[in-house]
């Protein structure tokens, strides 16, 4: 087993997702709203392991395979592959100097930040557009006992607006409304 760690990588945001709770209880083919636990987070050291790594310097990328496993402050995301696209003449990921493009997580997502956590099949960050997907059969984003449900959440990550879609079903929302009452 391979563990790689890399202190002050600089994903520019890569662990972002503290899934802040879509309001409303409403049943939609569509679901927006603003995900105010949404941050960049360039300053903080992230961690990776991974059961193997491979370095693709011709390709510009950074293939991790098997538990893979991100920490970043309180956030983490595990996912069965993550592969890195990175740009740059002489820059190296393992240097932690990379300008990282977009990165692709798959095999059973897991984004957990504080009491938040999602869920999915796929998803990845395109850092030049400050985009983030999660896609799937089933994409889950729950805190407590709010619970989620549909097959893409795409959050815009400089504002924090995230938008979730049912893909020819329907968003499914489930509320407590005891969360509210701690105001």
């Amino acid at each position: 087993m391979i563990h790689s760690t890399f202190a002050k990588f600089s994903f520019a945001g890569f662990l972002l997702v503290s899934a802040g709770i879509l309001a409303g209880p409403s049943a939609a083919q569509t679901t927006n709203s603003q995900m105010n636990g949404l941050k960049l987070s360039n300053d903080q050291p992230i961690q990776i392991e991974s059961d193997q790594l491979e370095i693709r310097e011709q390709e510009k990328k950074a293939f991790f395979t098997g538990n893979v496993k991100v920490v970043q402050g309180t956030t983490t995301l595990q996912a069965g592959t993550m592969v890195v696209h990175y740009r740059g003449e002489g820059e190296t990921v393992t240097q932690g100097n990379a300008d990282i493009e977009k990165i692709d997580v798959a095999e059973k997502v897991f984004l957990s930040s504080g009491t938040q956590q999602a869920t999915a099949d796929t998803g990845y960050f395109d850092m030049a557009q400050q985009v983030f997907v999660l896609e799937g059969e089933r994409v889950v984003l729950s805190e407590g006992q709010n619970v989620f449900v549909g097959c893409k959440l795409t959050v815009q990550m400089n504002s924090g607006q995230a938008k979730l879609d049912s893909c020819g079903r329907r968003v499914q929302i489930q509320l407590d409304p005891k969360s509210q009452q701690s105001n």
